[in-house]
């Protein structure tokens, strides 16, 4: 459980940078672009890729989440600027209802009326989520701050579906795949990031490549743990599952409320507490598997 631990602890220190990027007037688009350079040098470190037999590799599923990552990681930042660390986490947590709608529809899994009742659930915690009467809109911030909340709830879940398909490729180690994947969201930074200082857009900083090496360190350490967790309990992965996500909303909470003063109204609470409900439902629907077989 100590991997969970740790894993949980580096996701919310990801949100706790993201959300002091602002305060310390520290450009987020070039702090995620260096994050990928240490996420490079760290799974070749720990993970010691194998840059052979990719000839089949499926290349798109790789570009794709190249450009995804980097992409959603700045709308997570905004999110997280605009709605909270404790909107936002949620948001995240959520995502795992996509894989579970693209089961069965996409890839013709059973239909379950047990998880699509935790899915339905979980809609109705990000309708709880939604800041409907926020005072962002009183200081011009902007008003459409519950967009964000709902391209990390879609954005997530797509690049689930896209991780759990480049995991069933067998033919390349997981790990490989995604060192791959970091050098190509890296690539794709760096032309960004090029692009902006040419044009005058952005004013290049070094200290910026330091603080991208810490974001990067902690964001790959939650991947590290989750990783080493799955492993260190690999006959109960729905427990890693849920233990991670219900962890990261409790904690990203208590952060957020606590050390941020962040306001929530009462639907927000009863939105956090539809979303652990949700979790619960979805990774473990054998315990409910009699009550739904009665109800439905």
């Amino acid at each position: 459980m100590f991997y969970i631990f740790f894993s949980i602890c580096c996701s919310v220190i990801v949100s706790v940078l993201l959300k002091l990027a602002k305060r310390y007037q520290i450009d987020v688009y070039q702090a995620i672009t260096w994050n990928y350079s240490a996420a490079i040098l760290l799974t070749w470190i720990f993970f010691r890729p194998h840059l052979t037999h990719l000839q089949s590799a499926p290349v798109f599923t790789y570009l794709s989440l190249g450009i995804l990552l980097p992409l959603l990681f700045i709308v997570i930042a905004v999110s997280i600027r605009l709605t909270g660390i404790v909107r936002t986490d949620v948001a995240e947590r959520l995502s795992l209802f996509i894989p579970v709608l693209a089961a069965f529809f996409l890839f013709g899994e059973i239909f379950n009326w047990i998880k699509m009742t935790g899915i339905f659930i979980g809609v109705a915690a990000m309708i709880c989520l939604i800041p409907w009467k926020s005072r962002l809109a009183v200081r011009r911030r902007s008003t459409n701050s519950w967009f964000y909340l709902l391209l990390i709830f879609v954005g997530m879940g797509v690049i689930d579906v896209l991780l759990k398909q480049i995991a069933k490729f067998t033919d390349v180690p997981f790990t490989t795949s995604l060192f791959i994947v970091f050098i190509l969201a890296f690539a794709i930074s760096i032309i960004g990031l090029l692009y902006m200082v040419y044009t005058k857009k952005m004013r290049f900083s070094w200290p910026h490549i330091l603080i991208g090496w810490v974001l990067g360190t902690v964001n790959f350490g939650n991947i590290l743990f989750n990783i080493k967790a799955h492993q260190a309990l690999s006959s109960r992965p729905s427990t890693v599952f849920s233990t991670m996500n219900i962890g990261v909303i409790v904690a990203g909470a208590l952060v957020g409320l606590l050390i941020f003063r962040e306001k929530l109204s009462r639907l927000n609470v009863i939105g956090i507490m539809l979303a652990i409900i949700a979790i619960v439902i979805i990774s473990f629907p054998e315990i409910f598997q009699y009550t739904g077989a009665f109800i439905f």
